[in-house]
């Protein structure tokens, strides 16, 4: 007669967290790279010692371009409007090779990966300009990148499609080629129509290949040009093509011009159609308000509505130190930081939801809101705060002690600061 071996313990117990609204302490359970239990434990291979200190889902950067990462070193935007970074970014861009880019993007990667981030959705451009360059490199750093980051890459037509002959061809070719998501940048044509009909050839390759949508679509300061005001339409194609939730918006700062009525309309358009809106604030804040000589306005898109109309919103980095943005260290909480500073949020309620933003509603975004978060079940990407509770951290900028990869420890951050006083 044999007995029974006894299971093996499991592969890591984070042990004495504290959930992220501070509650607890709790031991968390990781076992082949997922969460088994939330409560206690006795025996792990690995044991993480939180001390107390709040552990919360790994951040998630749902829009982000990875391959124009960095080119302020390159030259710089004196201008500071769009149209001078689209400019400068363009001739940039005539010179990328797979391996400049993937040397800068590896860098931003790396860093964002040292603050917490597990999920990326990176957007490189896609056209005659550059080719394929940028979508190819990315492509690489996917697979060579896998341990630390999950990348999700979209195929990314800055240029537009109508006025940027061969753009679509080129679309079609990335997606074979692997890309996850189909991009859009609408305003970029030169009619409301052509803007419109760029929405269009963007869902029928959606819809053709089964991939998800993401369209710059609004990145001005007003609806004065109706080329930025494409949120109905968009809502109107998402329900006609029986994609939502699987449809993203970027940028959507004209949005805040609108007066109560019409804005509250045309929310609620994204919201029943399950349209999602990423809030990029650093990048939103410094081109938008050129032209404004008083009363600069903000050029953010309005959270706080969209929150409240039921409209799923997450916020990301967009770019980092190039044309477009002259700042950024690839930091969501950084950045949702700055989003509670510049749109007059506040107050525990608001932090927290900050947090989720740049956590839960992000996974939901980029389509693993089953897979995400901090229940039993879920992927363990996890991020161990220097902060007994995540709004803490938010305020405190506190360090990511430990952050997690499905289980494994892919980063670690120690600090010691003193205070050295005369006696």
């Amino acid at each position: 007669m044999t007995t029974p071996s006894s299971p093996p313990p499991p592969d890591v117990v984070l042990r004495d967290a504290r959930l992220p609204d501070g509650s607890g302490p709790v031991d968390i359970t990781v076992d082949d790279g997922r969460i088994t239990a939330i409560g206690t434990s006795t025996t792990a291979t690995t044991v993480i010692d939180c001390s107390g200190d709040a552990v919360i889902p790994g951040l998630i950067e749902p829009h982000l371009h990875l391959d124009k990462a960095l080119l302020d070193a390159e030259e710089p935007n004196p201008d500071g409007t769009l149209a001078a970074a689209i400019e400068i970014t363009g001739r940039l861009k005539a010179a990328f090779t797979r391996e400049s880019v993937a040397e800068r993007a590896g860098r931003l990667l790396e860093q964002a990966v040292t603050h917490g981030t597990t999920v990326i959705r990176a957007q490189p451009d896609v056209d005659p300009i550059v080719g394929l360059t940028g979508l190819e490199a990315m492509l690489a750093l996917r697979e060579s990148y896998a341990d630390l980051v999950d990348l999700q890459v979209v195929a990314f037509p800055q240029e537009g499609i109508l006025r940027s002959p061969g753009t679509e061809d080129l679309l079609v070719e990335g997606l074979r080629a692997g890309a996850d998501v189909v991009g859009g940048c609408s305003y970029q044509e030169a009619t409301l129509d052509e803007c419109r009909e760029h929405v269009d050839r963007v869902f029928a390759l959606a819809e053709r290949f089964g991939v998800p949508v993401d369209i710059h679509a609004d990145l001005a300061d007003d609806t004065s040009d109706p080329r930025y005001a494409l949120a109905e339409h968009i809502a109107d194609r998402t329900r006609a093509h029986g994609m939502g939730g699987r449809v993203t918006v970027g940028h959507m700062t004209s949005l805040a011009s609108l007066v109560p009525d019409a804005r509250k309309r045309v929310l609620g358009e994204l919201a029943d159609a399950g349209v999602a809106v990423v809030v990029l604030p650093m990048t939103d804040m410094h081109l938008g308000g050129r032209n404004d000589e008083v009363n600069v306005r903000r050029g953010i898109a309005p959270v706080r509505a969209l929150l409240d109309a039921g409209v799923r919103t997450g916020l990301s980095s967009n770019n980092v130190r190039n044309a477009f943005t002259p700042f950024g260290i690839a930091d969501v909480l950084d950045v949702a930081l700055f989003l509670a500073q510049t749109s007059h949020l506040a107050g525990p309620d608001d932090m927290a939801r900050l947090v989720t933003m740049a956590t839960d509603d992000a996974a939901a975004i980029v389509g693993r809101g089953d897979r995400h978060g901090l229940h039993v079940g879920a992927d363990a990407d996890l991020v161990v705060l220097a902060a007994p509770n995540a709004t803490e951290a938010l305020l405190a900028r506190a360090d990511r002690r430990y952050v997690l990869k499905r289980g494994r420890v892919v980063a670690t951050t120690e600090r010691t600061v003193q205070l050295h006083r005369r006696r």
